[in-house]
């Protein structure tokens, strides 16, 4: 009796013959089978000779028994009969297609139909095989399935990557510019040094500080964000070194600074040129000693704190007038990363739009796809004056004004829309300048937007580096017209 059901089942599954199979024994044995079918000598002969050409295999009695192994996850394919009690193979279907990350399924009946192989089609099924079958029919289906999901789960890891390569945290950029930030970043990010991060307002000086503690030992412990010019003079120093009681009119109890909660972390001191010139010498004494007096008292606390500093000033005019001491820009200048300003990157600019549309359609609960062509092409020309945050509200805006799926010119900013003197060819001809005045002025400003780097504006602006160090030598030998120079 068991030897005429098994010539039976061979009769709708027979057994390996003359079609030739690809895969390999080492990837096959990496695969993860579930078979399901109620039918229990089916059931078993196909673990039986799944198990025989290297797979690994599950097997559930029944489509709720199923659902519950794909739930736990493990399972790269799922091989189940359509005819089942209580949760059939296309309601199997459709509940595994919800599952993440959700396996490839082979639907297999021996009551087939047109109708219902599209509909299992339509439900997600790989493929779809009426009984009786050839054996090498379902396993060349099976390599096929195990290829193509293999294949898509490399192109996702890519993506993955590709994605990892153009951001960091919450920095994102594709430039060779910023490429060479997140590069410092993660560089620095280990070292206890001190950093400067100069650029801009707008440029995301303290994303960058944000993410040099996210990726570093100090992570677990505090960040401290303080903004310079933001507190006044009188109160700057309370907030940053703390009182003791009585030490003032207000001191109406002891009060530790930010120094002592950044203990064992960071102090972010934004707008650093701003910093009084009195309070520079006990900054400085605490960058190199770590130890804090708070105002009112003769007690010292050691503190660990590592310190980044920012600035969008040209400190090396703050040095030559007398308002930042020498001394503390070389202790707070370890490591300098510079941050360029938008119009200087847009490789930058659509992707990073892109992220905040994402980010501001979630929070407004609108369906937005993306930017029609025409805003595309306006978000491109214009020259965003308050970089990365100009460019967020921008989106923000937008948003908030879009009716349709995608962003249309007229939900942006109307200065953005308009075509004013931005025209600088129109502009240099009216003011009457010379070719050599009009490149030497394009060639400072692709070296600004590069950060200084004289080798990548070299490439941006398809000359060979000893004419760009030849032509910078000029222009430093011969001043602007109407300089101190």
């Amino acid at each position: 009796m068991a030897s005429a059901r098994r010539s039976a089942l061979r009769s709708m599954a027979s057994p390996p013959s003359t079609i030739d199979q690809v895969p390999t024994t080492r990837v096959r044995a990496r695969a993860a089978i579930l078979v399901v079918d109620d039918d229990a000598a089916m059931r078993d002969y196909l673990k039986e000779e799944l198990e025989h050409e290297g797979f690994t295999v599950e097997v559930a009695n029944d489509g709720r028994a199923g659902l519950e192994r794909v739930k736990r996850g493990g399972v790269d394919l799922v091989v189940s009969d359509v005819k089942m009690p209580e949760i059939d193979g296309l309601d199997l279907l459709r509940e595994i297609r919800a599952v993440e990350p959700c396996p490839y399924v082979i639907t297999i009946t021996a009551f087939g139909s047109i109708d219902t192989a599209i509909r299992a089609v339509k439900l997600g099924a790989y493929d779809f095989l009426i009984k009786p079958f050839e054996m090498d029919r379902l396993l060349l289906t099976i390599d096929k399935a195990l290829a193509e999901r293999a294949l898509r789960s490399e192109v996702v890891r890519l993506r993955e990557e590709v994605s990892r390569r153009d951001r960091l945290d919450n920095l994102i950029g594709r430039s060779p510019a910023m490429q060479e930030v997140f590069s410092l970043i993660r560089r620095v990010a280990g070292s206890p040094a001190s950093v400067l991060i100069t650029g801009d307002s707008g440029t995301g000086k303290e994303l960058v500080a944000r993410a040099i503690h996210a990726h570093g030992p100090r992570k677990a412990r505090p960040f401290v964000a303080v903004n310079c010019s933001a507190i006044p003079e009188t109160l700057l120093e309370s907030e940053l070194f703390g009182y003791a009681r009585g030490a003032h009119s207000t001191a109406r109890t002891d009060r530790e600074g930010l120094f002592v909660e950044a203990d064992g972390g960071t102090l972010f001191l934004d707008e650093i040129a701003e910093m009084p010139l009195l309070l520079q010498p006990k900054l400085l004494r605490i960058l190199q000693d770590g130890e804090v007096r708070p105002l009112g008292t003769n007690k010292v606390e050691r503190v660990d704190v590592r310190v980044i500093a920012a600035t969008n000033r040209d400190l090396a005019v703050y040095l030559r007038d007398g308002q930042l001491r020498q001394d503390l820009y070389y202790r707070l200048n370890v490591v300098q990363i510079h941050l360029p300003p938008l119009r200087g990157r847009s490789e930058d600019v659509l992707p990073l739009a892109e992220h905040f549309l994402a980010r501001s359609a979630t929070r407004a609960g609108k369906a937005l796809r993306g930017f029609t062509e025409e805003a595309k092409k306006i978000i491109l020309a214009y020259t965003f004056p308050g970089n990365v945050r100009e460019l967020e509200n921008m989106v923000e805006r937008a948003v908030a004004l879009a009716e349709g799926e995608l962003i249309g010119p007229d939900d942006l900013p109307p200065v953005t829309r308009e075509r004013k003197s931005q025209d600088r060819l129109s502009t240099a001809v009216a003011q009457g300048l010379t070719l050599d005045q009009l490149e030497r002025e394009y060639i400072e400003r692709v070296l600004d937007a590069e950060g200084g780097n004289k080798t990548r504006a070299a490439l941006r602006l398809g000359l060979d580096r000893k004419t760009l160090y030849r032509k910078l030598e000029e222009y430093a030998a011969a001043p602007k017209p109407g300089s101190d120079g």
